[in-house]
């Protein structure tokens, strides 16, 4: 992954947008996870086309990360190193069947793996 110099003008005060939905699913697992007090969205190099998403559940809050404060009080920490990848992403939990998972859909991708796990930008 290339990184570029952070600009904070160059992004909007709010980078990534969540459904209400992921919000409550976060709010859970930040719930179940007494240690956490935080959301952590980044990137890292992987699979067969260049990136994926990395979410964790964080005890910290890490003053080198973009802070956002979602509704219901949760923070969403972003990596600046991947602020470039994941600006403009939204975030949301979608539900097929019994199964739900976390959907990223960012207007930088412009193609992902066939498994969905990785992804590369424009």
């Amino acid at each position: 992954m290339s990184v570029k110099s952070f600009d904070p003008q160059m992004f909007p005060a709010e980078p990534v947008s969540v459904t209400p939905s992921a919000v409550a699913h976060f709010r859970r697992q930040l719930k179940n996870d007494q240690s956490a007090r935080a959301v952590r969205l980044s990137v890292k190099e992987s699979g067969c086309t260049g990136f994926m998403y990395v979410i964790d559940l964080v005890p910290e809050i890490n003053q080198q990360d973009l802070r956002q404060t979602l509704e219901e009080g949760v923070e969403l920490l972003i990596d600046r190193a991947s602020l470039n990848v994941v600006n403009g992403t939204q975030i949301d939990l979608v539900t097929e069947g019994v199964n739900r998972q976390l959907r990223f859909l960012n207007p930088n991708a412009k193609d992902h793996c066939g498994c969905g796990e990785s992804f590369s930008i424009n």
